[in-house]
């Protein structure tokens, strides 16, 4: 990568913020994966824009990616500029009965501000370990609750460099996706809709949904939550026990004991040993029950 393009991004970000040839593994949570050529954290929507605008003029590629939780790098790494839309782009306001949160804000953090300002029907997203933008891009969603149902606007830049605000109505959104991520736009920041309740009930439905994850889900290992996509009148983790892939290793990867949906990270496995698990997977269920099981996880 050319040293004069590094040096923009430095003069944008802050050379702290630049970081050459870092291990994905600490930023994706399946704690595994290659490095990234270059790695980048604005620290504003303003900083973010120029980024990227610096990669489009110089063609080099790049990934904007959040809290890394439905993503894996595969070990030969990502040649070009990863940016990480983290804590530094963050910022979470109460407006009346709405909440405007920035991209990298925790989808917990937004729950728990709406708790405390007694605003229910963000309860389903609070367990989600994911940032606002990447639960905008693919329609997140939990326990019957998903971003569609209270996504009022988002604003994104567009592949011009534009700053648009795009219309709950024009996100198109469906099962795990949205045109924003059709269209490979950014999320900057959107606006969700809730309505009054009483904290002490808002918090008690967030901790019965906690319970529930933390009894179903093997949340003691590094993973990407559910790995593959719900095949129309399936359920991925059925399709998968029922082929007898329960506890089925490669490597240090895993297809969990304790949830048959998740590919967890069991004993230091490599991003090729969670890509392997999951062809026999799909290979084994398409085999045995004629379904295609598509991933959910994004692998760059």
């Amino acid at each position: 990568m050319d040293n004069a393009f590094i040096e923009k991004i430095k003069e944008v970000v802050g050379e702290k913020y630049v970081k050459e040839n870092e291990s994905m593994a600490s930023h994706c949570t399946f704690r595994c994966g290659g490095n990234a050529e270059l790695f980048v954290t604005p620290g504003s929507i303003d900083e973010l824009t120029q980024v990227v605008a610096l990669c489009r003029e110089n063609n080099v590629e790049f990934l904007v990616i959040g809290n890394g939780s439905n993503l894996l790098v595969k070990d030969e790494g990502y040649k070009g500029v990863i940016i990480e839309v983290n804590s530094r782009i963050s910022f979470i306001d109460v407006i009346g009965e709405d909440i405007v949160a920035d991209a990298g804000a925790k989808l917990s953090a937004v729950a728990v501000t709406a708790m405390e300002n007694d605003l229910g029907g963000f309860e389903f997203a609070h367990g989600i370990p994911g940032n606002i933008g990447g639960a905008v891009m693919m329609n997140a969603g939990a326990y019957g609750g998903e971003m569609k149902q209270v996504l009022k606007w988002v604003k994104v830049l567009d592949n011009e460099g534009n700053i648009i605000t795009l219309d709950a109505s024009e996100l198109e959104m469906g099962y795990r996706t949205s045109i924003i991520e059709k269209k490979g736009y950014i999320v900057l920041q959107a606006r969700i809709g809730l309505n009054i309740g009483f904290s002490e009930d808002i918090g008690l439905i967030m901790q019965m949904f906690m319970q529930k994850r933390r009894a179903s889900q093997p949340l003691e290992y590094p993973s990407a939550g559910s790995t593959f996509k719900r095949p129309e009148g399936y359920f991925a983790g059925k399709l998968i026990d029922d082929a007898g892939l329960r506890g089925y290793r490669v490597g240090g990867a895993m297809v969990s004991e304790k949830h048959c949906g998740f590919v967890i990270n069991y004993d230091n496995a490599t991003a090729t040993d969670v890509i392997n698990l999951m062809k026999d997977v799909q290979a084994k269920v398409k085999e045995k029950f004629d379904v295609q099981l598509e991933p959910e996880v994004r692998i760059i």
